[in-house]
């Protein structure tokens, strides 16, 4: 015998709720399955995370090397700072599409989130406009109350966009949740900042900095797990 403490899970799923995550899941499958390249291509996923001008760096970050004799390090405790701001970040198989950063004093409702679509739209012609030929956008977002809005909902059928499914409490589906988010949040971890600007600058450098192959990785890695 011995004694196991508790594992935290983010939910108490129901019965309903499990069985639409495999129904989603299996929706997902058939249309990879129909053509795997085809559908890396056209999937476009985006999600959203908190930056701040200053997030203390985590307890395994502080780890240091050190001698068996040596004194262990020490570190004064801080806050993360008052200074933070919402960041959306589009992206598909071939790197980041765009970023918008939320002003202050704004809030993600469906009026917003929907002028973001329409941007999307327009840059995923510019930069993608081969793959548009291949049967439309694929998008993958959350739940969040401004996705799932009647408003948002007509105009992603407006755009052409063929939204896949994405349960509740479903981070299994979430690419962004994978690497891209967390990677973000290691780099910016530690380092104090002065404004939005210079936020925003650092966060599109550590995005920008990414190979190519490190977005397809990461999104047929995500489809193998569905």
């Amino acid at each position: 015998m011995r004694k196991l403490s508790a594992k935290w899970v983010p939910k108490c799923l129901k019965a309903d709720q499990k069985r639409q995550r495999c129904q989603s899941s299996e929706k997902i499958l058939e249309f990879f399955r129909c053509n795997p390249n085809d559908f890396l291509s056209r999937l476009v996923t985006v999600d959203e995370t908190w930056l701040y001008h200053y997030d203390p760096e985590t307890e395994k970050l502080l780890m240091e090397w050190r001698h068996s004799g040596s004194i262990h390090p020490k570190k004064f405790r801080f806050q993360k700072c008052a200074g933070k701001f919402l960041a959306s970040i589009f992206w598909d198989q071939d790197g980041i599409l765009f970023i918008d950063y939320l002003h202050k004093g704004q809030i993600i409702n469906a009026e917003y989130y929907s002028s973001l679509l329409v941007q999307l739209k327009g840059i995923f012609k510019e930069k993608r406009r081969g793959n548009l030929t291949k049967g439309g956008v694929l998008f993958l977002h959350e739940n969040a109350p401004g996705h799932r809005a009647l408003a948002t909902q007509k105009k992603l059928s407006y755009l052409s966009f063929r939204c896949l499914d994405h349960p509740p409490y479903y981070p299994d589906v979430a690419p962004s949740d994978y690497d891209l988010l967390p990677g973000l949040k290691k780099l910016l971890k530690g380092r104090h900042f002065s404004s939005d600007a210079e936020v925003n600058a650092a966060a599109d450098t550590s995005l920008d900095g990414q190979p190519s192959k490190f977005y397809f990785e990461w999104l047929a890695k995500v489809t193998a797990t569905v």
